[in-house]
Parts: C-alpha cells; structure tokens; sequence
C-alpha cells in the first residue's frame, strides 16, 4: 500500500506536466528496488488523474458535449465551436486508439527498455524545447482547425512510448502549430480524456493477473490517490504556463534521460 501511495503521488504529479508519466513510473520504481509495475497497473492509475480532468473541466466538457450531440440533428450548431471541438476531440483520439491497440504487446513487451525511455525523454524535451521557443503565439483554442487537431492527434499517438510524454507531444505539435501555450495545454487535457480513460477501462482486465505487482487494492488506493494530486497539479499548471515557458521541463527531462542512461550503462539500473 505505500508503494501504492508513493506511485499514486508519482503519477499525480508528472501526468499533466510534459515530462511523462510513465517513464517515471518506470524509473524510480527501479531505483527503489520495486520492479516495474506494468503497462497494466499504469494504465489504471492514469483513470485517476483523467477525473480530475473530468471535473476541472467539467463546465467546458459538459457545454462541448451537450452542443456537439444537439449539432447532429440541428444543423444550425454545427459551425459552433462547442460542436467542432466534439469532432476534433474524437477525430484527434483515433490515432492513439488504432496504434494503441495494434502496438498493444509491442508497447507492453519491448517499449518499456529504460534505453528506449532515457533516450525519449531527451529528444522529446530537445523538440519541446525548440518548438516552444521558435513557436508563435498567434493562435488561441477558439481557432483550432481538423487539420491541427489531427495533427495533435498523430503527437499524442508517439507518447504510446514510455519516455515521449502524452502532454509533451501533444504540446510540442501545439506550439510548433503557433498555439499560445494555455491554449495547447487546455487542448492536451482534453484530447487525452478518451484515450486515457479508454486504456485504463482496456486493461482493467489485465489486474488480477499473477503477471502484475500491484492487485485490485493497491491499484485502487493509487487511483485514487493520483486523482488528487493530479487536480492540484492542472490548477497550478495552467497558472504556470499562462506567463512562463517550458524551460524547466526540458531541462529536467534532458538531466532526467542522460542519468537514466548512464545508471542503466553502469547496471545500477536494469532495462
């Protein structure tokens, strides 16, 4: 249960922040002498933070989808963009769904090497790094187009590799596109709700398993525990995002994926 306690926090913390939550739930579990938890019991936990999502957001969630499904039978509301941000939210989760599924033993059998992981989080903290500096801040949600929001949705497909960070792609496309910074972190929340909460109920079923550390119990206690750090985590992100760059979380994940793979290269760490 204090593992539980300790991952719970651990996931709380780094899921909306683009520095990738299951790479750290990969690494210092390993540093600690845990083990690797799974693809499993990290899918689940994530459910936890997805509902803080589902609650802070809950007055934008509720009024996109209430207009969207009013657009499919009064025409007149479908220039909305309550309504088309519907449509680009499903349209932008297919790719991570179709790879998700297709890749699902390639992602839980080999994606998970802590070289694979080491060297993500440092190329995808470079091409964060670049995007957000060289990026525009020309563009606010209310302008979001198809076109951008399926090319969000093909960056948050390349966090299906431990390391990339879900949030991370998703805002590097979203900067590099000309989003202010609020506004691509906003539409990271939202676009992963599906994909999260639809992986986590996926592989619900993988839990019980002998294969998994974790049982029902502790994955519930880290759920839940995930849940209420990650609330405290989206409040003080958007906050943060609002004035300054992500500077600080390239750094880290540079610093975070170099000693990753030196302590992997000394075999302090096995991959």
């Amino acid at each position: 249960m204090l593992q539980a306690i300790v991952l719970g926090t651990i996931q709380g913390l780094t899921e909306f922040l683009p520095i990738s939550s299951s790479a750290h739930l990969r690494i210092y579990p390993e540093l600690l002498g845990w083990g690797d938890p799974g693809a499993a019991f990290t899918a689940v936990i994530q459910i936890g933070t997805e509902l803080a999502v589902l609650i802070y957001f809950r007055e934008d969630i509720a009024r996109i989808a209430s207009t969207w499904l009013r657009s499919l039978v009064r025409p007149e509301l479908r220039g909305h963009l309550d309504a088309r941000m519907g449509w680009f939210i499903i349209v932008g989760s297919l790719p991570i769904v179709v790879l998700g599924i297709t890749l699902k033993d390639v992602i839980e059998r080999d994606f998970r090497n802590l070289w694979i992981i080491g060297t993500t989080l440092i190329v995808g903290g470079l091409i964060l790094g670049i995007a957000d500096r060289l990026g525009s801040n020309e563009k606010k949600i209310k302008q979001i187009t198809l076109r951008d929001a399926v090319l969000m949705g093909v960056a948050q497909a390349m966090a299906l590799i431990p390391g990339v960070s879900r949030s991370g792609a998703t805002l590097s496309m979203g900067r590099a596109l000309g989003y202010e910074r609020e506004a691509a972190t906003r539409y990271a929340f939202l676009l992963a709700i599906p994909a999260v909460v639809g992986a986590g109920l996926f592989e619900l079923k993988e839990i019980p398993n002998g294969e998994n550390t974790y049982g029902w119990g502790p994955t519930a206690v880290a759920t839940v525990v995930s849940f209420v750090v990650g609330y405290a985590a989206i409040a003080w992100l958007l906050r943060y995002v609002s004035t300054r760059s992500y500077t600080p979380f390239v750094l880290y994940r540079v610093v975070l994926g170099v000693s990753t793979l030196i302590l992997v290269g000394t075999g302090v760490l096995i991959a």
